[in-house]
């Protein structure tokens, strides 16, 4: 599930974001509407994996809603002159397309097929950690304090409470192709910020989907289902619409309203959403594990992110043009 977030990744304003969210201007109510329903609009994509891979093939799941979505993008940015301007960058396109969308997409897929919705997602918010750990390596602006690296030791602690202490539920292939699901989250943003940075983002996006829907089309074709209950076309339709198509419109208007770095807050909101979706809904299980896990994995991510300085990011009140600035655009959740 694609997210878009902060500049470089998700943890790299977690900082910020919590100081502008206490010390910045007040949340329009047009402002928090937008910020909810993106809150729910991430969370529920595990749901709807989980119940579409009950009946269909990851690599079909990925080409239906890549394929729709980017149906539903690609006029949007060629009316407004975002396509071409990424042929210079094409092979950057492509390592990001495989990195944020292509493999992961495809690898969370094949692990929801063994684990609960709820379990993924609060996997996925170890993904700030993987980011600071990797940036962390570029040394000045970047460099973590000790009051950052507990951070991480506590959130890696609560990723193991989170599959250890229920390690008996849960098979090794499916964590590990979430580990590669990770990590993938926390390298497409830097591939974005430092390598897609000058480029309009709803033209990045709207092609990386593109380009992994055309990847997909064979082998979903070949896996394509005779019939589809109801259920699982609303969740595929869900998943491409509301959640890729849908989420990045709702994205920029948030972005717009609040700015950029008060948006990506929702990062921190979607793991908690999926999991309380998935025990409703679902009927899963809601383990000990995954509440010890969940909160050590937010704390030490809201402690890794505040042992970084951070330049000043536009409040709600800032000049931001969503359509220019890839830098503003890197994932969170799905």
């Amino acid at each position: 599930m694609l997210a878009v977030c902060g500049v470089e990744s998700a943890w790299a304003s977690s900082s910020s974001r919590l100081r502008a969210g206490v010390a910045g201007v007040a949340m329009s109510r047009r402002g928090a509407v937008l910020f909810a329903a993106l809150c729910v609009i991430w969370g529920i994509p595990y749901l709807l994996i989980r119940v579409a891979v009950s009946e269909v093939s990851p690599a079909f799941l990925v080409f239906v809603r890549t394929g729709l979505a980017a149906l539903l993008l690609l006029p949007l940015a060629a009316r407004r002159g975002q396509l071409r301007p990424l042929l210079p960058q094409w092979r950057w396109l492509l390592l990001f397309a495989a990195t944020e969308i292509a493999v992961p997409w495809f690898l969370l897929s094949r692990a929801e097929e063994h684990l609960t919705s709820s379990l993924t997602g609060l996997l996925i918010a170890a993904v700030p950690l993987i980011g600071a750990l990797i940036t962390a390596r570029d040394g000045g602006a970047h460099r973590l304090d000790r009051r950052a690296w507990s951070g991480l030791l506590v959130g890696f602690l609560g990723v193991g409470a989170l599959v250890g202490l229920d390690f008996g539920r849960v098979g090794l292939g499916p964590l590990l192709e979430v580990c590669v699901v990770v990590v993938g989250y926390a390298c497409g943003p830097l591939i974005l910020a430092r390598r897609l940075a000058s480029l309009p983002s709803l033209g990045v996006i709207s092609a990386a989907l593109a380009l992994t829907a055309a990847v997909y089309a064979t082998p979903a074709l070949l896996q394509m289902p005779a019939h589809l209950r109801t259920d699982v076309a609303l969740a595929l339709a869900g998943l491409a619409v509301v959640c890729t198509a849908g989420a990045f419109i709702v994205f920029f208007a948030l972005i717009a309203s609040i700015g950029p770095v008060r948006a990506t807050v929702v990062t921190y909101v979607n793991p908690a959403v999926a999991a309380v979706l998935g025990v409703l809904i679902l009927s899963e299980r809601f383990t000990t594990g995954m509440g010890v896990g969940f909160g050590l994995v937010l704390a030490g991510s809201v402690l890794a992110a505040g042992g970084r300085r951070l330049k000043r990011e536009p409040a709600a009140g800032d000049h931001f043009q969503p359509s220019g600035d890839t830098a503003a655009v890197s994932r969170t959740s799905l």
